[in-house]
């Protein structure tokens, strides 16, 4: 059985898996970004995400990347996800509210078997679009 796919918005997420993604990847975001095009055939940045039954693609611009890494409480000045984060409490309705909504995503969001995703990373540092170089390996 293969994962569900979704395509969504960072701020569109559940709490749940927003603290997750903190999690697996508590230096930022930038640096994990990857590219595809879009049904349109429009480059879109995306951070890649999965759980045991889905695989996420957040969309965000590198700019928006930063951005909330800056913005947010729980990352320090340098941009690190601050010490005991993973120890912070979880309210019970907000995993139940995460789960509810994972089954009520729109379909728009999802990619089809055909789409394709071609994973790239960023140059560190960079803001441009243009400095976006191909990923040569299957890790990302």
């Amino acid at each position: 059985m293969s994962k569900k796919r979704v395509i969504k918005d960072y701020h569109a997420l559940p709490e749940e898996i927003i603290r997750r993604v903190k999690m697996a990847y508590p230096t930022g975001f930038v640096a994990h970004l990857i590219q595809y095009r879009n049904q349109e055939g429009q480059l879109v940045s995306a951070l890649p995400f999965e759980t045991e039954d889905t695989y996420y693609l957040i969309r965000m611009t590198a700019q928006e990347a930063k951005r909330i890494i800056s913005e947010d409480e729980d990352y320090d000045e340098e941009g690190v996800l601050r010490e005991g984060f993973a120890d912070l409490e979880v309210d019970p309705e907000l995993i139940a509210e995460a789960e509810e909504e994972e089954e009520d995503y729109d379909d728009s969001g999802t990619l089809d078997e055909d789409d394709h995703i071609i994973p790239t990373r960023r140059r560190r540092d960079s803001d441009d679009e243009d400095d976006d170089i191909p990923d040569d390996s299957d890790d990302y």
